[in-house]
Parts: C-alpha cells; sequence; structure tokens
C-alpha cells in the first residue's frame, strides 16, 4: 500500500502563489515506475486532472487550464512531489488531491488510472 500526503494549501488572493507538497510512503511504493499526479474538484464540477509527472524522469504532463502558470516537480530521495502554482485565479478554487499508479498507465491524464490518492487539501483563491 502506498500512502500520500497532502499539504501547503490555504486562502491566497487572486495573481499569487501556492506550493503544494504530497509525500509518499509505504511498503509497496515502487519509486522509479510511479506515475505521481495532482487533481482537484471544485464544488458541483467533476474532478479535473492538473499535472502529473514520471518519477523516473523528467515527462511532465498539465491540464490545459494549468498549463504556463502551474509547474509540477519530484524529489526522489524525499519521495516528495511538488506543484508550484503561479498567478492563481478564482477560479483554481478546489481541493487539490494528490494521486499514485504503479507501472504506466495509458492516459495519465485520468483520474480512473490512479489508485491511490491522498486525502486532499483545499486551496482557495479570492478575488
Amino acid at each position: 500500500q502506498v500512502q500520500l500526503v497532502e499539504s501547503g494549501g490555504g486562502l491566497v488572493q487572486a495573481g499569487g502563489s501556492l506550493r503544494l507538497s504530497c509525500a509518499a510512503s509505504g511498503r509497496t511504493f515502487s519509486g522509479y515506475a510511479m506515475l505521481a499526479g495532482w487533481l482537484r474538484q471544485a464544488p458541483g464540477q467533476a474532478r479535473e486532472f492538473v499535472a502529473a509527472i514520471r518519477w523516473s524522469g523528467t515527462i511532465t504532463y498539465y491540464g490545459d487550464s494549468v498549463k504556463g502558470r502551474f509547474t509540477i516537480s519530484r524529489d526522489n530521495a524525499k519521495k516528495a512531489v511538488y506543484l508550484q502554482m503561479d498567478s492563481l485565479k478564482p477560479e483554481d478554487t478546489a481541493v487539490y488531491y494528490c494521486a499514485a499508479v504503479n507501472g504506466w498507465p495509458s492516459n495519465p491524464l485520468s483520474e480512473y488510472e490512479y489508485n491511490y490518492w491522498g486525502q486532499g487539501t483545499q486551496v482557495t483563491v479570492s478575488s
């Protein structure tokens, strides 16, 4: 089992920045074969893909709504994934979830590919 714990959410004004962190642990954490990502869900809306990164290298994926504003990164030694969020907008308000899957899913942008999830952290952007 893999455990994921998010941190770093909060309240920020539009145009501001936040950095989310996700710490991974667990006996079956396979490190280099893992895909880790961030997805978000606003009230009354479907869960939306934000970004993902291959643990083994620098391959990254981004949702269209965050390209150019958000940056995903990872620290293999710390088994952590980060999401740097800049130029935040009120529509970025959501619960942000860290998620992961072992192996090479066919569609990294789909929430259904991920089988490990964190509890979520709230991000609120005021206008």
